[in-house]
């Protein structure tokens, strides 16, 4: 078992080594700034499945470092939930396949609420229909799963999981967010007791 973990590793750390590292990243940050920090919408973040929960985990990472942020269900959008959506939010889609149902329902529903609305999509699929109509596509890579089947979502998820790290992390840096900022946020916990003594 221990040479099958330390495959499992290797395949993983591969993987994410093998994200694809375009001019999409920046463009991706440029357009959080401007619609969230300048023209004071929100990031609202989405996916079906595995994929909407690594959408959550990165609306609540951008929430606690200064993006509001929120995650839309996509099949609650259907009955009512799609009243989220403001003017000058930007939508975060996120799609192994880049041809989920009820993502590109999504996009069309929130497209009749607001035409104007921009969104960027993840995807291990750059020729799907959710990457072809995006303002901003960034590839996963799509590797391989290493799920025994290859089918569980396991590497694909890892890597979704980076690329949200690597949106908050560069949109914190542009924005100038500081420890400050960061304390008034988490009142709780270590890191919230860790934040507050770092702002003295």
């Amino acid at each position: 078992m221990i040479t099958s973990i330390k495959d499992l590793l290797q395949r993983e750390a591969q993987a994410v080594l093998n994200i694809p590292i375009t001019d999409a990243y920046e463009q991706a940050v440029e357009l959080i700034l401007e619609q969230v920090c300048r023209k004071k919408g929100k990031l609202v973040t989405t996916g079906m499945g595995k994929a909407g929960q690594i959408a959550m985990n990165i609306a609540t990472t951008f929430c606690s470092t200064g993006i509001p942020a929120v995650f839309l269900h996509p099949s609650e959008a259907q009955h009512g939930d799609l009243g989220i959506l403001q003017e000058n939010d930007l939508l975060l889609l996120i799609s192994n396949s880049g041809k989920t149902r009820e993502i590109v329902e999504l996009t069309q529903l929130a497209h009749t609420l607001n035409p104007a609305l921009k969104y960027i999509v993840i995807t291990g699929n750059p020729s799907s229909p959710l990457a072809e109509e995006s303002d901003i596509c960034i590839c996963t890579g799509h590797p391989d799963e290493v799920c025994a089947l290859g089918m569980t979502p396991t590497t694909s998820t890892t890597v979704m999981t980076v690329i949200g790290d690597i949106l908050v992390v560069e949109t914190m840096k542009r924005s100038g967010f500081t420890i400050e900022e960061y304390s008034k946020r988490h009142h709780g916990g270590y890191l919230g007791e860790r934040s507050r003594e770092l702002s003295k």
